[in-house]
């Protein structure tokens, strides 16, 4: 019944616009705001404008315990560690992890979706990882040294964002990525895993096995395994039998893979 409820808030907020939760924190909240306005208004002589903003006194002063906060930040921070010749990101968050990389290397950046944006630091490119790896009739075969691909495999071929239907689409994407990098090359992979099911047209949610078999078919080898759970914590883990059968039968969880090519 909660992941039910759970889903029906989801779609209710995010895709309609209607947030119950915060209508409702919105009403409880009214009076709070009433009685500072007010109290300020007897204080102040100057143009006074309404415009409420109800949440911000009762939340913390950031967000930190996002799973793409805490990827982001991560993985940009072993990408600086690492200082690659070459590194090329597909579909990963131009204002969260893009950005972090930019802030301090340049970054190629591959999305199925155009971008028109001119930002110091990144190269823009349009490409259909599900179709190859050329990019204007450009074969990017052994491409980069680095790679990355955050909280983005799990889409590929459901359409969400106008790329085409495709139930392999994930095999072919992984397989074309993996084909961007040289020998030696590192390759930073996040996916949702769990039980694995397709959310229409969401997401995927991969058995971890799945995603360590198509790396070993891709020449990769694992080099590290960490996970973020539902309370923000992220910790490494090992992918022996024991663990990845547990995180196999968990609902949800974000896993940040560290692959080397071979």
């Amino acid at each position: 019944m909660k992941n039910i409820l759970n889903r029906i808030f989801w779609f209710l907020s995010s895709q309609l616009g209607v947030d119950l939760i915060k209508l409702l924190s919105s009403i409880y909240r009214i009076p709070f705001f009433l009685k500072d306005y007010y109290n300020f208004k007897n204080k102040f002589t100057g143009k006074l404008v309404l415009k409420p903003c109800f949440h911000d006194r009762n939340e913390e002063g950031g967000v930190t315990k996002s799973e793409y906060f805490l990827q982001d930040l991560f993985v940009a921070r072993l990408i600086y560690e690492a200082n690659p010749l070459k590194h090329v990101d597909v579909g990963s968050r131009i204002d969260g992890f893009v950005s972090h990389v930019a802030s301090f290397r340049e970054i190629e950046v591959f999305d199925v979706r155009p971008i028109t944006s001119f930002i110091s630091g990144i190269i823009f490119k349009q490409a259909d990882l599900m179709k190859g790896v050329s990019v204007s009739d450009q074969n990017l075969t052994g491409y980069c040294d680095s790679l990355s691909c955050l909280h983005a495999l799990e889409h590929f071929g459901l359409g969400r964002y106008g790329d085409p239907l495709d139930p392999d689409g994930h095999v072919k994407g992984f397989s074309n990525m993996a084909s961007l990098l040289k020998s030696g090359g590192t390759f930073y992979l996040s996916t949702p895993i769990g039980q694995e099911r397709v959310e229409f047209n969401a997401n995927r949610v991969f058995n971890p096995s799945a995603i360590l078999s198509l790396a070993k078919d891709n020449y990769l080898q694992l080099k590290q395994m960490l996970v973020i759970d539902l309370n923000g914590q992220c910790n490494e883990v090992y992918a022996n039998d024991d663990t990845l059968h547990s995180l196999a039968t968990d609902s949800y969880n974000l896993c940040i893979f560290i692959f080397l090519k071979m």
